[in-house]
C-alpha cells in the first residue's frame, strides 16, 4: 500500500488483477478511491502526473458535495473551507439587482463553501493510505484496453518505459476533459464552447477583505469575484478579443483589474491561469464495462459552482453499485442505473449553467438593460425574489428512473432521491454524530420510530445480511428505547419530518431511498427492495462470501 503525499514520489506498485481500474486521481478520482476503499474494493488507481496539478480550478461546494466527501472518510475539519453567507449579481445599471441566501446548514453541512482544491486533493490521497485494497501508481498512463468476457485487459506505459497489462473486472475514468478512456471507449462528447476566455486570479492576503461571493454583470468584463480559505480571493475575468494569454497574466495587468477592489501591490498574487469554458455532456455514461465519472463525462460552465459537484454526485452513485457486483451481492444490471440516474440530472445543471452564464455575460449593454432590468424587476414580486433567494432554481438531485420502487409510498420520504440527514445519539450520556456515519457503507433498512428487527422474517433477514445490509431503529427525540439497538435523532430531520413513527425504509449506500412504506408490509417491501438488487440466492454463495456481506444490526 503506497500513500501519496504532493512532495514525495512514490513507489510503483502494479498489480496483475483488481476488481476497479480507476484512471485519474485528481478530486473526482482520488474520493472515488476512497469509496471504493471503504467498500472494501480491490481497485488500482493510476494517474500520468506525479504531482497535485495546483493551478487555479474548483472553488466552490454545496452541501451535497460536502456530504458525499463525508461518505468518503472526510471529516468536518479534514480540509479549510470557507462558509458563503450570500452571492449577489451586481450591475452597473441597477445595482445590486438580485441575490441568493446561502448562510445556514442542509444535512449537517453548510449550504456553500468555498475551498482550496490542492489542499483537498492532498487530503483525498493521504486518506488513501487507510485502505489496504486500493494500490496507487503516479507517472503512469492508460494507452489502450481491451474488453473482454470477464472484465478489461488494460495496458499501461509506466514512467521507466516499460508496459505493464492489468486485468480489472471494470474500468473507471475519472481523466478529465481529454480524457483518454472516453476516447478509447468510443463514447461521444458533444457540447459548447465559449468563444471567450477568461483569466482566474488568485490572491493571498488581501488588505479589503470580503466574505461572500459577487458576481459583477459588467457587458465591458465580467467579472466574479470570492472570498475563500486562507485569506484569499478569487476574480475571474473575461478577456476581450485580441488579449492574448501572456498579455493579461502580466503584472502590471493584473494590477490594473484588481485596482477596483484594492491595491494588488499589497497583496499577493498567489496563482493565475487562463481558460475557455464549456458546456458538453457524453451520450452515455458507460460502454460495456466502462464507466466515465466527472469532468470525462460532463464539462458544467463555472458560473453555478457545480462541475465538482457533478462528479463527486457521479462516483457516490457509481462506486457503491461497483461494491455490490463484484462482491456478489448484486447483478450485473444494477450498473446500467448510473447512466440512468445520472446523465439527466448532469445535463439540467449543465443548461441552469448556461442560464447563469447569460445573466452574468450579457453580449453588450442592451442586452444587459434588458436582462438585468427583468431581474431586479422579478425581484420585487415575492414568489419570485423567494425562487432566487432560497435557490429554488437549482435542479434536485432525484431521480426520474433508476434503481429504485417507483411510485410514492404515502410519506414525505421521495423514492430516488436522498435521505436527509440529521444528528443522532445513542442516549444522553453519549454524544451527536451525522446520522449517514450511523447508517456507514451499508444498505440500511430504517425504521422510524420503530424497530423492523423485530418485524423481518428469518428467511428475508438471512437475504437482507447476504445483500450487505443492516438495519436500523430511528427513535424520535425523547422516545424510549432500547439505546443499544437504536438512535435518538436530535434534529427532527429523520423522525417525523422524514418520516412518520411506525414507517420503515429501504436506503441505498448513497442514501438514495429506494423503497419505503408502513413497518406492516416490511417483509414485501425488504422482498422488493432485494428484487431490485437481482443478487444470488444467500444460501448458495460460500460461507467466507457471507460472512463479509456485513452487519445486519447497526452497532
Amino acid at each position: 500500500m503506497t500513500t501519496i503525499k504532493e512532495e514525495t514520489p512514490v513507489d510503483t506498485f502494479i498489480p496483475q488483477q483488481v476488481d476497479v481500474l480507476l484512471v485519474g486521481l485528481g478530486p473526482v478520482g482520488a474520493a472515488a478511491a476512497n469509496l471504493l476503499g471503504r467498500h472494501g474494493v480491490r481497485t488500482l488507481a493510476i494517474d500520468k502526473a506525479k504531482e497535485i496539478y495546483t493551478a487555479p480550478r474548483a472553488i466552490v461546494l454545496d452541501n451535497e458535495a460536502l456530504r458525499i466527501l463525508q461518505m468518503a472518510g472526510l471529516e468536518d475539519g479534514a480540509f479549510a473551507t470557507l462558509a458563503v453567507p450570500k452571492v449577489e449579481m451586481h450591475s452597473p445599471l441597477f445595482g445590486n439587482y438580485a441575490r441568493a441566501y446561502t448562510a445556514g446548514h442542509v444535512d449537517c453541512h453548510p449550504r456553500l463553501v468555498t475551498f482550496f482544491q490542492p489542499e483537498l486533493e492532498r487530503v483525498l490521497r493521504e486518506r488513501l493510505a487507510r485502505h489496504a485494497c486500493v494500490d496507487t501508481a503516479l507517472g503512469v498512463e492508460l494507452t489502450g484496453f481491451e474488453e473482454h468476457a470477464g472484465g478489461v485487459r488494460a495496458t499501461l506505459l509506466l514512467e521507466d518505459g516499460r508496459t505493464q497489462q492489468v486485468e480489472a473486472r471494470y474500468l473507471v475514468g475519472a481523466d478529465g476533459a481529454h480524457s483518454r478512456v472516453r476516447r478509447l471507449a468510443g463514447i461521444a462528447f458533444d457540447g459548447k464552447t465559449f468563444s471567450q476566455d477568461w483569466l482566474v486570479v488568485d490572491a493571498v492576503d488581501v488588505p479589503v477583505p470580503i466574505d461572500h461571493v459577487e458576481f459583477i454583470c459588467d457587458p465591458r468584463r465580467p467579472s466574479p469575484h470570492m472570498a475563500a480559505p486562507g485569506n484569499r480571493q478569487r476574480w475571474e475575468f473575461m478577456l476581450h478579443p485580441g488579449e492574448t494569454h501572456e498579455q493579461m497574466e502580466r503584472p502590471e495587468q493584473i494590477r490594473r483589474l484588481l485596482a477596483p477592489w484594492c491595491d494588488a501591490d499589497r497583496a499577493t498574487i498567489e496563482r493565475t491561469a487562463v481558460y475557455r469554458f464549456h458546456a458538453r455532456i457524453v451520450d452515455r455514461f458507460s460502454a460495456g464495462r466502462v464507466f466515465l465519472a466527472g469532468d470525462a463525462a460532463h464539462i458544467t460552465p463555472p458560473f453555478v459552482g457545480q462541475g465538482l459537484v457533478a462528479g463527486l454526485r457521479d462516483v457516490a452513485n457509481l462506486c457503491w453499485k461497483l461494491a455490490w457486483v463484484v462482491q456478489d451481492r448484486a447483478a450485473p444490471a444494477i450498473l446500467d442505473s448510473y447512466d440512468a440516474e445520472r446523465r439527466p440530472h448532469a445535463k439540467s445543471i449543465i443548461q441552469m449553467a448556461l442560464w447563469m452564464g447569460r445573466l452574468v455575460m450579457p453580449r453588450n449593454r442592451l442586452a444587459a438593460f434588458g436582462v438585468h432590468g427583468l431581474m431586479a424587476l422579478l425581484q420585487a414580486i415575492p414568489f419570485t425574489r423567494s425562487y432566487f433567494q432560497d435557490l429554488k432554481f437549482t435542479p434536485p438531485n432525484r431521480f426520474r428512473r433508476g434503481l429504485f420502487r417507483p411510485g410514492r409510498g404515502g410519506s414525505r420520504l421521495v423514492r430516488g432521491a436522498p435521505l436527509p440527514q440529521g444528528l443522532v445519539r445513542r442516549s444522553v450520556d453519549t454524544p451527536c454524530v451525522p446520522s449517514d456515519d450511523v447508517f456507514g457503507q451499508a444498505l440500511a433498512l430504517v425504521g422510524f420510530g420503530c424497530d423492523p428487527a423485530l418485524q423481518l422474517s428469518p428467511g428475508l433477514s438471512a437475504q437482507w445480511e447476504a445483500a450487505g445490509g443492516r438495519i436500523l431503529h430511528l427513535r424520535h427525540r425523547g422516545q424510549p428505547g432500547d439505546v443499544a439497538r437504536s438512535w435518538e435523532d436530535m434534529t427532527d430531520a429523520l423522525v417525523p419530518d422524514a418520516a412518520p413513527v411506525g414507517w420503515v425504509a429501504v436506503l441505498r449506500p448513497d442514501r438514495t431511498v429506494m423503497h419505503d412504506g408502513p413497518l406492516d408490509q416490511l417483509d414485501r417491501l425488504v422482498s422488493e427492495a432485494l428484487t431490485l438488487l437481482g443478487g444470488p440466492d444467500p444460501a448458495a454463495r460460500p460461507a467466507a462470501a457471507r460472512a463479509e456481506a456485513g452487519p445486519q444490526l447497526a452497532a
